[in-house]
């Protein structure tokens, strides 16, 4: 076969059982990701009063995990090429899942540290590998609502384990660990492996046209017995195949400047959200808050997280997401500082959940948005190279953080943290591409993977 067609082939079909299968799928590889993300942060007061850890040696590991992160993203675009997405999505869940578990047994700070680092590699690993497998598995049409819709769904985690922190951390001297054994459950993505498949586009990436036509045809087999019979496709655009994007690819013109640009979008993301949430429960320890109000304030913030993502699923195929995103990070700046500025138990948690609310609707945005601006040839290692920058930035964040709190005080860290979102809310705007996937017609697309196969 001389063409798959991947590409038009997947955009007109209509959601399906195989696509909400797919979408649970991802949501539950999401849910133990937020999760388990926080779960230092969780726990860091209560190993204060336990072992004597400082604000500093909490800022250590907080950034030694953020270039855990950058490595296990950089990994990941190569896995993803390599291996294939759905290999990698299950490979890249199992390792986060196996060293959060590992991480039941830390002995002390260093321990912890240690493994904490290496289950952040494989969150942000897994995260780069599901944000590519739902950009190529779902038409173009609805791919940003159901990236949100699987943000919707994991984001979840978030609360659930602030919930659960708050209840068994305070409970005995070991309680703590229960944390970590319940983020370790993203082992479970294992009850999903027979139902996901491959993504053909990957397959046709690397010229493999009859195992991309296999999976197709498996695909539109389930559908039409479901929906009746598909319209036909649009006709293909010939590519060349590449089995290995080199990292020089992003050098050029058309690809380094939406590298940068997603580069800025995750150094502010990074900073401007874990420079909250990693905080917060800290922070407000170190205010006098005890820690059971301490964590059970910030568990409640977070209740706002699932409802943000659901508020994105609804504007991100409709209006343009660039000017959301900006309109949301915004918010988040103002929120934030609002937030740092009162100690009034009623007023943090208002402000702290719609600091969650905007900024989980700002993440959904952003993954639908960033590998939107890559062919699917760039698209993996442009995503990884941009999302793991963006994560390696946030090593210098908690060093900042804990500087600022000790040298100017705790409003001093939220100022900070106001100022990082609208920094990336201004470059986003004057700068940023305007891509609307509800008004992407195929031919432009197909145009696009034109222009990505002729400078190759």
């Amino acid at each position: 076969m001389r063409h798959s067609n991947a590409l038009n082939r997947l955009d007109r079909l209509p959601i399906s059982r195989f696509h909400k299968v797919t979408l649970l799928a991802v949501s539950c590889a999401y849910f133990f990701e937020f999760a388990d993300i926080n779960s230092f942060a969780t726990t860091a007061p209560k190993l204060i009063h336990l072992w004597g850890v400082t604000v500093d040696q909490i800022a250590y590991v907080t950034s030694l995990s953020f270039v855990g992160m950058f490595l296990g993203s950089i990994v990941a675009g190569a896995v993803a090429d390599r291996w294939g997405r759905k290999r990698a999505l299950l490979w890249t869940t199992l390792s986060f899942g196996l060293f959060s578990f590992v991480s039941v047994f830390s002995w002390d700070i260093v321990s912890l540290g240690v493994f904490r680092v290496l289950t952040s590699a494989g969150l942000s690993a897994m995260t780069v590998v599901a944000v590519i497998y739902v950009n190529e598995m779902y038409p173009s049409a609805v791919r940003g609502k159901y990236q949100a819709y699987a943000i919707v769904i994991g984001i979840c985690g978030t609360p659930a384990t602030n919930l659960i922190a708050s209840a068994v951390v305070p409970l005995t001297d070991w309680s703590w660990r229960l944390v970590y054994l319940w983020g370790s459950l993203g082992l479970l993505l294992v009850l999903f492996t027979r139902h996901l498949r491959e993504s053909p586009r990957w397959y046709e990436s690397r010229g493999d046209h009859s195992g991309a036509d296999a999976v197709l045809q498996e695909i539109e087999a389930r559908v039409a017995a479901e929906q009746g019979p598909l319209p036909e496709p649009a006709p293909p655009v010939e590519e060349i195949p590449s089995a290995k994007a080199p990292l020089r690819l992003l050098l050029q013109k058309k690809y380094l400047f939406p590298t940068l640009l997603l580069t800025v979008l995750w150094v502010t993301q990074t900073i401007g959200f874990f420079g909250y949430s990693s905080w917060a429960p800290t922070l407000l320890t170190k205010q006098g808050f005890s820690v059971e109000k301490s964590v059970f304030y910030v568990a409640l913030t977070t209740v706002g997280a699932p409802l943000g993502s659901y508020l994105a699923s609804l504007v991100t195929d409709r209006f343009e997401r660039k000017w959301c995103l900006v309109g949301f990070s915004t918010v988040i700046a103002l929120c934030g500082l609002l937030y740092g500025l009162t100690f009034n138990p009623v007023l943090i948690v208002v402000f702290g959940f719609l600091v969650n609310l905007f900024e989980r609707g700002y993440t959904a945005l952003a993954y639908a948005y960033s590998p939107e601006l890559f062919d699917t040839r760039s698209r993996s290692l442009g995503t990884s190279i941009s999302y793991g920058l963006g994560r390696l930035s946030n090593a210098a964040g908690p060093l900042i953080v804990a500087a600022l709190y000790t040298s100017h005080g705790y409003r001093s860290v939220f100022y900070f943290i106001a100022g990082t979102w609208l920094v990336g809310a201004i470059v986003l705007a004057v700068f940023g591409p305007r891509i609307r996937s509800a008004l992407r017609a195929p031919e432009q697309q197909r145009t696009i993977a034109g222009q990505a196969a002729r400078t190759a």
